[in-house]
């Protein structure tokens, strides 16, 4: 029998714990503090000067620390390149979802190895800044067999699971379209239903509408999947008052929202995930967070990585363009970015460094949290443990 190793991180200059019981604000900040880790648990948090004995000692050397991202949206199960398309756009075309079928012709060819290896590539980026939890999607296979496959792919590193069958109409459906609906809601689901947690739609012109939309959630909630839903990018529809209505955790993007749907994320429990990678890349209106959190509806961050609208792995890029451009703060962008992330999961152990959470855990190469959004592009993330390991 071996006994888990606990670790004091010392001399910590600014911790944010988003808990508002262990120190000042809503972040629970606490200055010159420590943490202590046993196991893969967060054991201990308080005063650098009280902290308990441990077998190992870490001294931060008044750098700041907070807990490791949540990125609750992401695609990283494909293969191929659109810089073609980037570069299109970035000379005047305009976006549109129909760019997707290049992604979906690239990933159907590319053989399972090479399909985990960009996974984990595009994991391992996003840990080296600071992410310790991601989610993310099938939706670029768009059979039973690549979607499957896609999701298996992903379970056997990832946590958090979405299957997205219903990201575009299938190109071998587009003269068809319900068609493909009963695929999605049938044998595709029955295929794709044991490897994830959650069902996810484009509910968007050009790719499914409101009635599509329901039927797909309802599909997958009937076979135990908690819907998610892509809502109000492109313009006004109906994918944030279908999310809250069938209890959605997440209603992703709130780029164009109507007082109704403000309201609405208000008054339910459904998260609004903003991700304005996808802003930055499109060159498209950015979604109004101030308008969210002044109402009182709860907000997470994310990357939306994906090779075509947000190609960025990156939370801390998340963060500074959603101070700049979104009217966030630098306080509401991080926890956004932490314990929003994980509200838009449903995870209690994460987005947090508090006892008995997770031990996921980002020290920055700065004295605040703030220079998240203060120094924009600058890699500051000097260490990450996650579940109590060191790995960055």
């Amino acid at each position: 029998m071996t006994t888990a190793m606990t670790t004091a991180i010392t001399n910590i200059s600014s911790l944010v714990t988003n808990d508002p019981s262990l120190g000042a604000g809503p972040l629970g900040l606490i200055q010159d503090a420590a943490v202590v880790v046993d196991g893969d648990r967060i054991a201990w948090v308080g005063e650098s000067r009280k902290a308990p004995a441990t077998d190992n000692a870490v001294d931060a050397a008044g750098r700041a620390a907070l807990p490791g991202f949540v990125d609750s949206h992401s695609h990283l199960v494909f293969a191929g390149d659109r810089t073609a398309e980037f570069n299109a756009r970035m000379s005047g075309q305009s976006y549109s979802a129909g760019g997707i079928r290049t992604t979906v012709a690239a990933t159907r060819a590319a053989t399972d190895e090479e399909l985990e290896a960009n996974l984990l590539r595009h994991v391992r980026e996003a840990l080296r800044q600071g992410t310790t939890t991601l989610e993310t999607k099938s939706g670029y296979g768009l059979t039973t067999e690549d979607e499957a496959r896609a999701l298996r792919i992903a379970a056997v590193h990832l946590d958090e699971v979405t299957y997205l069958g219903a990201h575009i109409v299938s190109p071998d459906f587009a003269d068809d379209p319900e068609a493909y609906v009963a695929l999605v809601t049938g044998e595709m689901l029955d295929a794709c239903a044991p490897h994830a947690r959650w069902v996810d739609v484009f509910c968007e012109k050009g790719a499914f509408d409101g009635d599509q939309a329901r039927t797909i959630l309802e599909a997958g909630r009937a076979r135990g999947l908690t819907p998610r839903v892509h809502a109000n990018q492109l313009g006004h529809g109906p994918g944030v008052q279908l999310a809250v209505e069938l209890g959605a955790a997440s209603a992703d993007h709130c780029t164009h929202l109507t007082d109704a749907d403000v309201d609405a994320l208000a008054g339910g429990d459904t998260v609004a995930t903003l991700l304005p990678g996808a802003e930055f890349s499109t060159r498209a209106q950015w979604p109004d967070a101030r308008r969210l959190l002044d109402a009182g509806a709860t907000v997470a961050l994310s990357t939306d990585c994906n090779p075509g609208s947000s190609f960025t792995s990156s939370v801390p890029f998340c963060i500074a363009l959603a101070v700049r451009d979104m009217g966030m703060t630098p306080d509401e962008a991080v926890w956004s970015a932490t314990a929003g992330g994980a509200a838009a999961l449903r995870r209690t152990d994460i987005g947090r460094v508090a006892p008995g959470a997770r031990a996921d855990v980002v020290l920055l190469d700065a004295p605040s949290h703030v220079h998240l959004a203060y120094r924009p592009g600058v890699p500051l993330v000097s260490a990450v443990w996650q579940r109590g390991v060191r790995v960055v």
